[in-house]
């Protein structure tokens, strides 16, 4: 997301005061941490954009392979800019987040949405910090939130903010793995400060924790196989090669963030809306699997989540619900195979074939298969009761 505010005309002798007034204001608006860079990136960084669109590992993020002249460096997405703001706000969580991985009924929800729409947020904050700025020395200014084509994580680091671990997200000295980030481009030059270092030494924990392994060397992340991508990207029926590794999943995955020996230096989110809802916690399984459209989007208004839509939610619900072992959430599923979804139909069927005997399994598939005219749901069906 981007806005631009009109130059008056800058004055040179007061950046260095603009810079310091530029930090009190960001904390005052509740940014946790602020750095300054220059709006270009290394050319590893560039070529190595390149090469992970050129290997397809984007999957169905179609926008990251856009005009990708513009993505890979600040300074190609808008010429004017001469400074590039980097701010982040603490989202530290109040609990373990791998905790939730253990309660086998209930749905494990990303740190990242189990509060109120982090954009939207952080959006609104940075429009108030560029008005000011703008206001203050006459400069153009242009805001970013991760929706906008910009390579945040790089340009972060540059800004010393923190570096990008092995699992190619940004970590902390100060907040570990929990950061959200956000920009302002200027045409104002500001002097930049020094980029962060990498910490992360001999240490692999957030490649070994992760359940799809996603990572095919360190630093490198295979979108197509990584549990966020796949609960909230990915659009179509989940592979099985993934179903089982995703657990009770139901929207992202935290593990390669949690595990981090960084966030011993974390703190719990100081922005009251960036705490988590308490009916984002743990919620039951056997209550999302019934949600219509109409019960989803009025329980997730407000949140990221209801940007993945019911059907996709749902599906994830049901391979989390196949994952249980617990039989009697079979008649949670069974209740899905009618629904009007493809995608939902043929995890239902899935998530039967986890919890269900041979026998049962096959009456209904003697009910449903019938009448059913998709061509997916109807391979769930082969694979979980051969004809």
């Amino acid at each position: 997301m981007m806005a631009v505010l009109e130059r008056a005309q800058a004055k040179p002798t007061d950046q260095g005061r603009i810079k310091a007034e530029l930090r009190g204001r960001a904390r005052a608006l509740g940014f946790d941490a602020v750095g300054f860079a220059r709006p270009d990136l290394p050319r590893e960084v560039q070529s190595g954009y390149r090469r992970y669109i050129a290997a397809g590992r984007q999957g169905d993020m179609d926008w990251l392979a856009r005009q990708p002249e513009r993505r890979q460096s600040p300074k190609a997405l808008w010429p004017e800019a001469e400074s590039a703001i980097v701010l982040g706000m603490n989202c530290g969580p109040d609990e373990d987040p791998l905790a939730i991985l253990e309660r086998r009924e209930r749905g494990a929800i990303s740190v990242c949405a189990r509060h109120r729409d982090y954009h939207e947020l952080i959006k609104g904050r940075l429009k108030q910090l560029a008005g000011w700025l703008h206001g203050r020395s006459g400069a153009k200014v242009k805001v970013f939130v991760d929706t906008a084509p910009l390579l945040e994580k790089p340009l972060a680091e540059r800004a010393g903010l923190g570096w990008q671990g092995k699992h190619s997200n940004l970590v902390s000295r100060s907040f570990g793995s929990w950061l959200f980030l956000g920009e302002i481009l200027t045409d104002l030059e500001l002097e930049p400060d020094l980029p962060e270092v990498d910490h992360c030494g001999s240490c692999r924990a957030c490649l070994d924790i992760c359940p799809t392994s996603a990572f095919p060397a360190p630093y490198q992340l295979d979108a197509r196989r990584c549990i966020s991508y796949l609960t909230i990207e990915h659009q179509g029926h989940i592979d099985r090669e993934f179903r089982k590794a995703i657990g009770n999943r139901i929207y992202g995955c935290d593990d390669c963030l949690a595990v981090c020996p960084w966030n011993k230096f974390a703190s719990m989110a100081t922005e009251a809306k960036l705490r988590a809802r308490d009916d984002l916690r743990a919620p039951a399984l056997a209550e999302l699997a019934r949600l219509d459209d109409a019960a989803f989007r009025q329980r997730f208004a407000g949140s990221p989540i209801k940007r993945t839509g019911r059907d996709r939610f749902v599906r994830n619900v049901l391979i989390a619900i196949g994952n249980s072992d617990e039989p009697e959430m079979a008649a949670v599923a069974e209740e899905r195979l009618a629904d009007a979804s493809p995608l939902v139909r043929a995890m239902a069927v899935w998530a039967l074939a986890q919890l269900l005997a041979p026998a049962t399994l096959a009456a209904l598939a003697a009910r449903h298969r019938p009448h059913e005219q998709d061509a997916d749901v109807l391979l769930e069906w082969q694979a979980a009761a051969p004809a």
